[in-house]
């Protein structure tokens, strides 16, 4: 090869920009501990599946790691560790930094809700001598995709005398789990006709929970009736105590790994618990940083984050509000200089549907972690768009920390779209951008991820907070 055509393709290098499989550019021992990072992840979605149950596990390893529960008027000091527990169902973590909260925080947002069925408040119902729960779906699903699922039960009930009853119910070896049924294809003419979105109907995503009856020729529905008595035997419900419980049926899948060199996880959930993991771990580990570290892990963005425990509400300003002021400053300064990654996933180019993705605007397994300058649908409508400089910056500190991250937007222009929690951060006046994971087959009952590209998400959100 002559000089000049050396130089001609060391020119195009410095030129074109290039996107690499990550496993090319990482070393045996960086794959390695991208497969032992996961291998905590999976323990952490074989034990938390909804919002309440991470709430209660983030506790849990925040007090392992020295963190405090605040209240309002707690003296703050550097290097404290604190975190403000929100009904339950979204937590908030900080590390105060050495330098002075005036110059604002480092924050990430990940959310612990995904999509399930909820089971309505008055759901159990007898027809034809089987016991079934009335559900409404929670978040955007494939109704189709939810029936002939094993599920399990999760949630609490507060019975008539206000004591709280916790259910877990289709995850140990021995438990039932439960099943929403399908037609059988010799009879499926007439429902393999309808839309798509109405192959299965809501009102058709009945749980099926029992079918034996009670021996007792005066009891009407029997088989409802013995259902009744078996739960008032175990917890000492009744049936109204229905009418004051949260009840979600989740996949009772437990996280598997994909392909003969085990590089992919399967499970339900990974939106956003897969941005949500490393977002916990990274600010457990943080050490001495310069700006104060949030991380907040919120609830109900898979319908809006409306409700008070979804960050549409004011709980997290409120949270800054109050260390803000505990520190010897106030809201309005410490948010304006304040910057937030909101941490949610992107989809993966899927080679089996190429012609929804527009393929140099999309994120690939294995590429690292996603970086998403603006999210929304059509005319970008929902989305909080990062500004040219706060990108800028983030790739630049990604590239200095090693991080291997892409670019990505979620499908074609008129096709795709979504939302994340960035534009609730943005709409307090703080710098956000969206950096997460790709997924496979985002909202299944069992998606897929890569190990490589949720090792990278911690990285990206270590480097960021300290």
């Amino acid at each position: 090869m002559s000089k000049e055509q050396k130089e001609q393709i060391s020119q195009e290098d410095n030129l074109t920009m290039k996107r690499q499989n990550a496993a090319l550019k990482l070393s045996d021992e960086e794959i390695k501990a991208a497969f032992e990072f996961c291998h905590g992840y999976m323990q952490f979605m074989s034990q938390a599946k909804t919002e309440r149950e991470i709430n209660i596990y983030a506790i849990k390893e925040a007090e392992k790691n020295g963190f405090k529960k605040f209240n309002f008027g707690d003296k703050l000091s550097v290097g404290d560790k604190i975190y403000y527990d929100n009904r339950g169902k979204s937590v908030i973590l900080a590390v105060i930094g050495s330098d002075p909260i005036s110059e604002g925080i480092n924050l990430t947002a990940a959310h612990i809700d995904s999509p399930r069925l909820d089971l309505k408040e008055n759901p159990l119902y007898e027809n034809e001598e089987l016991a079934l729960f009335k559900t409404h779906y929670y978040g955007g699903i494939k109704k189709y995709q939810w029936t002939t699922v094993p599920l399990s039960l999760h949630g609490v009930i507060i019975k008539q005398n206000g004591e709280k009853i916790t259910v877990n119910i289709g995850e140990d070896n021995g438990d039932p789990v439960f099943v929403v049924s399908d037609l059988l294809p010799h009879l499926a003419q007439d429902q393999m006709k309808r839309p798509s979105p109405e192959i299965i109907r809501g009102e058709e995503l009945n749980i099926i929970v029992g079918s034996l009856s009670v021996k007792d020729k005066d009891i009407d529905k029997k088989v409802k009736y013995n259902i009744l008595k078996i739960l008032n035997e175990k917890y000492g419900i009744v049936e109204r105590d229905f009418l004051s419980a949260e009840l979600e049926a989740v996949p009772a899948y437990k996280p598997k790994d994909i392909g003969f060199d085990r590089s992919l996880i399967g499970a339900y959930g990974h939106d956003d618990k897969v941005c949500a993991y490393p977002e916990l771990r990274a600010i457990l580990d943080i050490k001495n940083p310069k700006k104060t570290a949030v991380a907040v892990l919120t609830d109900k963005e898979e319908t809006g984050s409306d409700g008070n425990t979804g960050l549409a509400s004011s709980y997290l300003k409120y949270f800054i509000e109050d260390i803000s002021e505990t520190l010897g400053s106030n809201f309005r300064t410490v948010i304006s200089k304040s910057k937030c990654l909101s941490a949610d996933v992107n989809s993966a180019f899927d080679p089996t549907f190429p012609d929804v993705f527009e393929r140099a605007n999309s994120s690939f397994i294995n590429y690292g972690v996603v970086v998403t300058k603006f999210t929304g649908s059509r005319g970008k409508s929902g989305t909080s768009d990062a500004n040219a400089e706060f990108a800028g910056e983030i790739h630049h500190l990604f590239d200095k920390e090693n991080v291997i991250w892409q670019n990505g937007e979620l499908g074609r222009v008129d096709l795709g779209g979504g939302g994340t929690v960035a534009l609730f951060m943005a709409n307090m006046n703080m710098d956000v951008i969206d950096v997460g994971v790709p997924v496979l087959a985002m909202h299944a009952p069992f998606e897929i991820v890569s190990k490589i590209d949720t090792y990278m998400a911690y990285k990206a959100f270590y480097a960021f907070q300290k």
